[in-house]
């Protein structure tokens, strides 16, 4: 009898966080860590595992899917993308569903999307907004672990707040750690209204970040903005980045066609999934810009995102991929409690792969369900 998906389970998850974690993005610190964890079973007995958005109301679209060849992954692709018209981001079923591929094939994922390479150099991603002397130790602590590049966040009182870090970490660091700039203006939590910066603005901001030798410029704009990333770009030689969120190929098109980003940053959790961004990567880079997704959430998506970018176009096409680190609030421990090691870089910032099936997930069910909660939310 042909292999067939037979169920589909999906479980929520909160970690408490004490202390919180205030990220940087979102106006209230964050008390709990939320997870959903997909899991995807075959008729061999195989399980496939994502994780990423909160999958409320996937239970109305399983019948899509059970009874189907897991190994369809175009055609699961595909309705996962009309479910996303219809619902929200379904993105960890596609990951799930990869994962699955993996394991059936008995072949690791990197090897699947095309094999380029089975590493990956990462950035340090900050995201805590801490004083001045406590940044400068961040990026101390970043070229001490062997990161060769790391992210500071913008969005202090000031502006003037905001170069003060940026400029006393690239005096204590100099040439030896090449820092981005992220300034969150693609997109908002729910509840904030501020509005994103305005062309003017960001040019402002682009002028003063020429001269600290940025390595990119991400979000400084609304992700929807392309005329004035166009104008932006044409503007400032700094590379501009973005898309973390965004989610049509369509979308994608345009910031290709117009010009728009020197840097790509969808996020396969959140955007398209695996199936869908292994094609971009490749359009991506063969245009002459970077591949590099998002990967601000647990270690699942963290592997997922490594997986995909290492395999399509390696580190030569991605130059860098986020690896989100920000301890005591942003610890391993916590980025990856559903795991049962956090998912760590070698001595030169790189994430080794293994030729594990699939993804290489091991969950931690221990953990999973001391944490099992019946919502997936931030407090």
């Amino acid at each position: 009898m042909p292999n067939t998906i037979t169920k589909i389970e999906i479980t929520h998850h909160q970690l408490p966080l004490d202390p919180p974690f205030p990220a940087s993005w979102d106006t209230q610190p964050r008390t709990k860590f939320p997870a959903t964890i997909v899991r995807v079973y075959d008729s061999a007995g195989n399980v496939g595992i994502g994780s990423g958005d909160a999958m409320y109301g996937f239970g109305d679209y399983q019948r899509y899917f059970i009874g189907e060849d897991p190994l369809d992954l175009k055609r699961h692709n595909a309705v996962l993308s009309n479910i996303e018209f219809h619902a929200g981001r379904p993105w960890p079923m596609d990951v799930a569903l990869w994962d699955l591929a993996g394991k059936i094939r008995g072949e690791p994922v990197w090897k699947v999307v095309g094999g380029v390479s089975n590493r990956i150099r990462t950035y340090a991603s900050s995201g805590v907004h801490r004083p001045v002397t406590e940044m400068v130790q961040v990026a101390r602590n970043a070229l001490e672990a062997g990161f060769p590049a790391l992210k500071v966040r913008f969005g202090r009182p000031s502006l003037d707040d905001d170069l003060a870090v940026l400029a006393a970490i690239r005096a204590e660091v100099g040439a030896r750690l090449e820092l981005m700039v992220d300034c969150n203006q693609g997109w908002r939590m729910p509840w904030d209204t501020a509005a994103p910066w305005t062309l003017e603005r960001a040019l402002d901001v682009a002028r003063e970040l020429e001269v600290l030798g940025v390595y990119w410029m991400e979000e400084p704009l609304h992700r929807g903005d392309y005329e004035g990333y166009a104008a932006l770009k044409k503007r400032t030689s700094l590379r501009v980045a973005g898309g973390e969120m965004t989610r049509e190929p369509y979308e994608f098109r345009e910031l290709l066609s117009r010009g728009c980003l020197d840097v790509f940053q969808p996020d396969c959790v959140c955007s398209m999934g695996i199936g869908g961004l292994k094609d971009l990567a490749v359009r991506v880079v063969d245009a002459g810009k970077i591949f590099t997704p998002h990967t601000w959430g647990n270690g699942i998506g963290v592997l997922a995102n490594a997986h995909l970018t290492a395999g399509t176009v390696g580190t030569a096409g991605a130059h860098f991929l986020e690896y989100p680190l920000d301890g005591p609030e942003w610890s391993l421990e916590r980025r990856d409690y559903p795991l049962l090691a956090p998912v760590r870089v070698d001595a030169e910032g790189y994430i080794n792969l293994s030729d594990a099936p699939g993804l290489g997930i091991e969950l931690n069910e221990d953990v999973l369900r001391r944490t099992q909660s019946r919502v997936a939310t931030f407090a």
